[in-house]
């Protein structure tokens, strides 16, 4: 096994996990700063703290990402498969953040490592990919639609008494705990799939032997890499989320908040199913808006932000074939 291709792979791992910090950091702070709850950097240091945090939480969705969706053989064939999913995966990031489109960073990576399988013919467990993404992929924003827009209705009725401008006061101070919740959610869930990753190519170089725990300095780098990349921020995507779906209030950023940190703490720890914080969040947020009335909500770029989830993972299974394709004829 070529140590070199080993490391590589590792680092361009590493490097998707950045890109998935700043691509994501919005996820976790963009309600509470377009609510003025939080500064902008107040906000990405808080996340960047909580998604470190996070990431100790739990191996079950890396366990997931590790075992339960491709089969790669050992040796240099299976870590040309994997370093082609994970070029599919931050190439679309890129091209997503460059146009402020708050895609999946986690269906980039699942889409990235389908088509570097296909491409490399090894196997595909497709009752997994069914199971742990495409059902959690349709499912996750409808439960945050739906869930969102109760936990709305609930507030709204609890506060109905209240004073207009003590009640936002009091929720921007209860939404920097909603959003310490999100990021710790983000690490919890968006770290471990790149632990996944790392765990299989350590399996692949003969580093590791399947079913082996995860090794603490690969949680801490992840752990590391994941943060970084959210302090360097994702001001295009947070545009979006913050005020272009709909014009946030503190009360509404907190239900926002609240909605997608349950959901994935939900899918964490029940089902180890690597869901999207995008998803998530962004359902959320139009499930919370559409109490107000159902026009407050900017369909238009929402359509926009749902067509970008289906475009994703076979956008991302292309760029990885191709790179797969493209590292074959490098390699002979």
């Amino acid at each position: 096994m070529d140590t070199f291709a080993l490391v590589v792979t590792i680092g361009v791992a590493l490097g998707f996990t950045y890109t998935n910090g700043f691509h994501d950091s919005a996820n976790a702070i963009a309600t509470s700063v377009s609510t003025r709850a939080l500064t902008p950097r107040a906000a990405l240091a808080m996340a960047a703290v909580m998604n470190l945090a996070g990431a100790f939480l739990g191996s079950g969705v890396a366990k997931t990402v590790s075992e339960g969706l491709i089969d790669t053989p050992t040796g240099n064939q299976g870590m040309l498969i994997l370093f082609s999913a994970l070029v599919g995966a931050v190439v679309w990031n890129l091209v997503t953040w460059y146009f402020g489109l708050p895609s999946s960073s986690s269906h980039a990576l699942f889409g990235g490592m389908v088509g570097a399988a296909l491409a490399g013919s090894s196997t595909v467990y497709w009752s997994g990919v069914w199971e742990k993404i495409v059902l959690p992929m349709f499912l996750s924003p409808v439960v945050g639609l739906v869930l969102g827009y109760f936990v709305m209705v609930i507030l709204l009725w609890i506060f109905r008494k209240a004073n207009p401008h003590k009640a936002k006061r009091g929720f921007r101070i209860a939404q920097t705990v909603s959003a310490a919740g999100m990021a710790l959610g983000h690490g919890l869930q968006d770290a471990q799939k790149t632990m996944g990753i790392v765990v299989m190519a350590l399996v692949i170089g003969g580093v590791e032997d399947a079913g082996d725990p995860i090794p603490v300095w690969v949680k801490i780098a992840c752990a590391l890499m994941l943060s970084l990349g959210t302090y360097a921020g994702g001001w295009r995507i947070m545009r979006t989320l913050g005020r272009r779906i709909i014009e946030l209030d503190p009360p509404q950023g907190f239900a926002a908040e609240t909605t997608a940190a349950s959901v994935m703490y939900t899918a964490s720890f029940m089902f180890h199913a690597p869901i999207s914080t995008t998803h998530v969040i962004t359902s959320a947020i139009m499930g919370v808006g559409a109490t107000k009335r159902v026009s407050a909500v900017r369909w238009g770029v929402a359509k926009n932000i749902i067509l970008g989830w289906f475009i994703t993972m076979p956008a991302a299974a292309g760029v990885a074939a191709l790179a797969y394709w493209a590292g074959k004829l490098a390699v002979g």
